[in-house]
């Protein structure tokens, strides 16, 4: 008989053992009377992170930045952040709707909150220290029980494999959506941090955020390479041939573009170390001949 007790014990623990391998979930002990939260996530590099963390499972609906992993993408969308509507995010019948404050329009996030749906805003700070910031800011604002730094370790095994340039290449971010719209990335961009952090510097320096993009302004800047999003360089139909002045540069002279998928470039989510060094790889192939 105690043979039989022992052996229903042992089973009972290896049950319990297999059913915590289990894709993971989160509660809220406040709101949510035990059951697993639906999240709306309106942010790329929020959806990464909480994939990354194990709690891809939560996610019910995300906006159209999130598109890593591919499985996020079988999600249904709600739009764009920066033109989201309340209607299409509580369709979804949230427990929880996490973005990053400044791409969120406040009027949306009032009417949601009025619904009596948790919103939970971050800043970002595009820095690596920032997106570490960022994870650890996911962790705690949603309860996820993860003790490592998994995410973080990952970061620093690129950004520790980063290497430096005897003379800093002069980078040119430009951003494009056709011939109609072309901008340039200037000072306190996340496109300027990514640059420094990959070993180059901005060609621009003498304004912040984004302007549109003059001939005149880019053989000022000469810089001696473009970076792009892969999609913005494929809306020009070629790129030195209808971006102005751009021949007259030692990046046009040289034919020298980089061209990159947009979200892991400039998402600053945990893929920021491995983006700033394939970057830093590039910039390697073409000034390090």
């Amino acid at each position: 008989m105690k043979r039989k007790y022992f052996a229903l014990l042992v089973i009972s623990i290896l049950i319990s053992f297999m059913g915590c391998k289990e894709n993971k979930t989160v509660n809220y002990s406040d709101d949510s009377k035990g059951k697993s939260i639906r999240i709306v996530s309106l942010s790329g590099a929020l959806s990464e992170i909480i994939h990354g963390l194990g709690y891809e499972s939560n996610i019910v609906a995300t906006d159209i930045t999130s598109n890593y992993p591919e499985s996020v993408n079988k999600l249904p969308k709600v739009g764009h952040n920066r033109s989201i509507q309340a209607e299409g995010i509580l369709a979804q019948n949230p427990d929880v709707v996490v973005g990053i404050e400044k791409d969120l329009n406040p009027k949306v996030i009032k009417q949601i909150k009025a619904s009596g749906i948790k919103v939970v805003l971050f800043n970002q700070e595009h820095s690596i220290e920032g997106t570490k910031k960022l994870i650890q800011g996911v962790k705690d604002s949603l309860k996820f029980d993860i003790q490592n730094d998994s995410l973080n370790i990952f970061i620093d095994q690129s950004i520790n494999k980063l290497k430096t340039f005897e003379n800093t290449p002069k980078v040119l971010f430009i951003y494009a959506r056709g011939a109609g719209t072309i901008l340039v990335a200037g000072k306190n961009t996340q496109m300027d941090q990514m640059i420094s952090i990959a070993g180059g510097q901005n060609a621009v320096n003498n304004f912040e955020s984004f302007k549109p993009l003059t001939a005149e302004a880019i053989v000022t800047a000469n810089p001696d390479v473009i970076l792009m999003f892969t999609t913005g360089a494929e809306s020009l139909n070629g790129v030195f041939d209808n971006v102005p002045g751009i021949m007259q540069t030692n990046a046009g002279k040289n034919k020298r573009i980089i061209t990159m998928e947009g979200q892991y470039l400039a998402g600053f989510g945990p893929r920021v170390g491995k983006a700033a060094l394939e970057l830093n790889e590039k910039l390697g192939e073409i000034f390090q001949k």
